[in-house]
């Protein structure tokens, strides 16, 4: 894994977000907050629980500190939610500018489950944050569905062809 490959990886990320996150502009208050299914129940608890993570990792492994898990009453509508997500975006994508390949090997401690010790490469770290995004933008995805909306393809074939302006199937 390269840093270029984590950049484009978060790229198709911050894309596939932006697509969900215009459908959800649409939604009424009540509705991105309503518990629907999953195990965060809202559109707004599973977007602020995808974002902590991902911040919690990006601090962990050297960018900007996160503090405390986010906790889902401090976005009370998509707009602050997406203020937040824009933020933590800019945050990931100045630290992987700053990483260079062989960054991505260096070790990061932090505490798993119960506070054991755990031990993990940058690299590794962070395209784990990448992919537990892509499992819970399906899960946002089905919420939307739930909900009357129509939130569109974001798979990685669509991204891929948007990027080529061609047509993915």
């Amino acid at each position: 894994m390269t840093v270029r490959d984590l950049e484009n990886l978060f790229d198709y990320s911050y894309w596939a977000n932006e697509k969900l996150f215009q459908v959800i502009a649409q939604l009424t208050p009540e509705a991105f907050t309503r518990s629907v299914a999953g195990s965060y129940g809202s559109v707004r608890n599973t977007l602020v629980h995808v974002l902590s993570t991902e911040w919690g990792w990006l601090a962990r492994c050297g960018g900007p500190d996160r503090g405390s898990r986010l906790e889902a009453e401090h976005y009370p509508t998509a707009d602050a939610l997406l203020e937040a997500w824009l933020r933590v975006e800019s945050y990931m994508r100045t630290f992987l500018s700053s990483l260079a390949d062989e960054d991505l090997t260096r070790m990061v401690e932090y505490q798993g489950a119960g506070g054991a010790a755990r031990s993990m490469p940058v690299g590794e770290l962070l395209h784990h944050a990448a992919n537990h995004a892509v499992h819970h933008r399906g899960q946002v995805a089905l919420l939307l569905r739930e909900l009357g909306y129509a939130p569109g393809n974001v798979d990685l074939l669509y991204y891929y062809a948007e990027k080529r302006g061609v047509s993915a199937w």
